[in-house]
């Protein structure tokens, strides 16, 4: 990942809402959520929750997709783990440490 667009991921979680629903798309897993069920669950109102889904799709964090008459969106693990191992590729100054456990999405 290079250094731009891991600042625009961070940018994008910085702010209190955005990273509630970063956080629960990435609970849901694959399946992800349609934008009612996280308004519903965040208690965010529909026209905030979608300035914030904007915010996030435009960093990469979060992809739609239309499932009949609802958009389901889920969170993009992969620029997730890019931004992860951007933060972390010199930990401990290059030397090995604690193994860092990948885990997979089933339905990926």
């Amino acid at each position: 990942m290079e250094t731009k667009a891991a600042l625009l991921a961070l940018a994008a979680l910085a702010q209190e809402s955005r990273l509630a629903v970063f956080r629960l798309l990435v609970q849901a897993g694959p399946q992800g959520r349609a934008a009612t069920k996280i308004g519903e669950e965040l208690g965010i109102p529909a026209s905030s929750l979608s300035f914030h889904l904007k915010e996030l799709s435009h960093a990469g964090l979060v992809q739609s997709r239309q499932a009949g008459r609802f958009v389901i969106y889920s969170a993009n693990i992969t620029t997730m783990n890019q931004m992860l191992g951007f933060l972390t590729e010199n930990c401990c100054g290059g030397n090995p440490c604690t193994p860092v456990q990948v885990q997979q999405c089933a339905a990926e």
